[in-house]
């Protein structure tokens, strides 16, 4: 994943989602094909586990799983990356530092993807961003602030 090109964006609605209108639970699944750049969204009130079940996405262990929550009268996303643990390809400093270099770009699909959303409640533009970066090592095993979404460009 590098720029994200819309041509190769395929976004799916589950769940009889609200297309335009945030009601929680809103979850995505992020998933792409390294051979192809093509990224996969879904859109639902549960995460596309279906997505997700296959094989070498279970090796790989890079999708992305993001929500959005309300805390204190404000909603936020929280997005939820697999750095180590279980089966997965590579160690935890790598994924890591990939799973941060391409944080931009999986912002920018969530919005991209779920333009109608953003387009219909700019108010969610103020949302702030929290990563829970999920590992079995502590060194890596945190939840960070990463900024608001009026702040990714677009």
């Amino acid at each position: 994943m590098s720029e994200l090109n819309p041509e190769k964006l395929h976004v799916v609605y589950k769940d009889s989602i609200d297309i335009d209108k945030l009601e929680l639970p809103r979850k995505y699944t992020l998933t792409h094909s390294d051979s192809t750049g093509e990224l996969f969204l879904t859109i639902g009130t549960e995460y596309d586990y279906d997505q997700i079940s296959g094989l070498y996405t279970r090796f790989m262990r890079d999708e992305v799983l993001a929500e959005w929550q309300k805390k204190n009268g404000n909603y936020e996303l929280h997005l939820f990356l697999h750095v180590s643990g279980g089966f997965c390809f590579g160690w935890a400093g790598l994924r890591d530092r990939i799973f941060r270099h391409h944080l931009p770009l999986v912002l920018e699909v969530i919005r991209y993807g779920d333009k109608e959303l953003f387009e219909r409640m700019p108010e969610i533009k103020n949302a702030k961003i929290f990563v829970h970066f999920e590992s079995n090592r502590k060194k890596y095993d945190k939840i960070e602030y990463f900024g608001r979404i009026k702040e990714i460009p677009f």
